[in-house]
Order: C-alpha cells, then structure tokens, then sequence
C-alpha cells in the first residue's frame, strides 16, 4: 500500500523550494543586488564618518554603537517592509490567485515568501557586519554575543514578518506602500537607532518602546557592545527579558492575527478583481 503524503507537508515543502529558487534568481539579478548592496553602503558610510563622535557621556565611539543598532532596523525594516511590498506587488499581479487556486497554495505561498525575505534579511544583516567589524572598534565579539545576536535575529524576524503580511494584506495596489513606510520610517527616527534614546523626550521613549524596532536595536546593542554601554540606555540595563517578552508578544499577535487576514484577503481574491486592478494601473501609465 502506498503511504499517504500529507498535504500540508507538500505544500510546505514545495513553499521552502520556491523560496530557495526565489532567493538564487535575486542573486543574480542586478537590480536586485542593487537593492542589498546600496542601502548598507550608504549605512556603513554614515557610521564610519560618526566614528569620531561619541555617545554623550562616554567615550564610546557613534559610529560603532550605530551599527548594532542598524542591524535591528534591518531585521525589522525586511520583516515589515519587504513582507508587505512583497504581498501587495503579488496581489496584483495575479501571483495570489494562482496561488489561492491549489491545494494548500497559499500556505506553501506564504513559505516561500517568509523563505525569501528570511534569506533576504540575513544577506543584508551579513553586509553590514562583516565590514562593520574591521571598521569599528570595541565590538564585543565573544561566544555569548553571538548567542545573543542569533536569538534577537531570529524572534525579531518572527515578530515582524508576520506583521508584515497583514499590513500587505489590508492595502490594495503598491502606490499605498507609503501608508507602511512612512510610520515605519518615523518609528526608526525614534527609536534611538541613530542615537541614543535615552536624548529624546520620554513621551517618544515611551512610544518607541511600544514596538519592536527599539527592542530588536537594543536586542542587537546588547549583543555587540561593551557592558558599560548600558549605562546609556533606558534603565542603565539591556534588559533582555522585556526584549523577549516584547518581541514575543509581538510574534504571538502576528501569528494569530496573519492567518485571519490572510484567509479573508484571499477570499476576495478573483480572476475580475486582479483584471480591475491592472486596468487601473494600465490607466495610471497612459
């Protein structure tokens, strides 16, 4: 007798290869390339010439206590942004039908995205650190940092990807992306990725500390830099488990809350919808 397949399984499978097939055609695309190498060499060149600054109170370089702090913003900006892009762009293009048209297709669509930007993500953050290293001094490099790096990596990545695809799901044509990029862009202006926190007034420190782009910047602080850096941030203390309990509680409500919104976006989904959006966006052109 022949052993019954799960499906699921299947279409998880089959989302984890397209991911991979996805992620391989990126490489050698060279706007895509673009897209990961442009944005961290205009970040390394901003903290490099911060490498004379000091953080106020210290003599700690700027420059080298940014870079932690970026790779936060990076974890976070791929999880939101990229996730969301990603969904809306497909959603026009008829990509979610046909994926809402197989057996289990949008559980093996999601996959393959979550595979993709993943990958995505992890490029970008190796971009920054790896020269990052040789450019900055006083980065803590020890077993436990990098412990600690790989778990703020990987909890921030599910607290924002998530979150990512419900924001995706709730705008209708990528013209809308600014609805997602403007707030996120403001979120990072204030949550002390440039600077320190501790500078702004304590009604932004309060609502930084609401979302996870503070946590994963202070997450990823904590892993790089010396212990006396604490002393700068709110409470002198990394605190690591209210970045773990905040970050968790941020994946927990995504992974409820994305499933739902998912489901509901794909039932409206149909052959005449994606065909009135690309008449629309055919009108827009001409």
């Amino acid at each position: 007798m022949t052993p019954t397949v799960n499906p699921l399984f299947v279409a998880a499978r089959a989302g984890l290869s397209r991911g991979r097939i996805e992620l391989r055609q990126g490489f050698t695309n060279a706007e895509t390339l673009w897209g990961y190498f442009f944005p961290s060499v205009i970040l390394l060149v901003v903290m490099f010439f911060l490498r004379d600054s000091r953080v106020p109170g210290t003599d700690f370089s700027l420059g080298a206590q940014t870079l932690p702090s970026t790779l936060g913003m990076t974890v976070a900006f791929g999880g939101l942004v990229s996730m969301a892009s990603t969904l809306v762009i497909e959603r026009e293009d008829g990509t979610l039908l046909r994926a809402k048209a197989t057996p289990n297709g949008m559980l093996g669509y999601l996959i393959s995205k979550i595979t993709m930007i993943s990958g995505m993500t992890l490029v970008s953050v190796a971009l920054l650190l790896v020269p990052g290293l040789f450019l900055f001094d006083g980065l803590t490099l020890s077993p436990g940092a990098w412990v600690t790096l790989v778990w703020v990596l990987l909890i921030g990545m599910v607290a924002t990807m998530p979150i990512g695809a419900v924001l995706g799901s709730l705008l209708s044509n990528p013209r809308n992306m600014a609805l997602v990029m403007l707030p996120v862009m403001g979120l990072i202006a204030t949550s002390g990725i440039f600077y320190p926190i501790t500078a702004l007034p304590g009604w932004l420190q309060g609502l930084a500390q609401v979302f996870p782009i503070y946590w994963l910047g202070l997450g990823m602080r904590s892993a790089l830099l010396p212990g006396a850096m604490a002393a700068v941030e709110i409470g002198e203390s990394w605190r690591h488990l209210e970045t773990l309990l905040v970050l968790g509680g941020w994946a927990a409500a995504g992974l409820v809350l994305a499933p739902v919104v998912l489901r509901r976006m794909a039932r409206r989904e149909s052959g005449s919808s994606v065909a009135a959006r690309r008449e629309k966006a055919l009108q827009r052109v001409t």
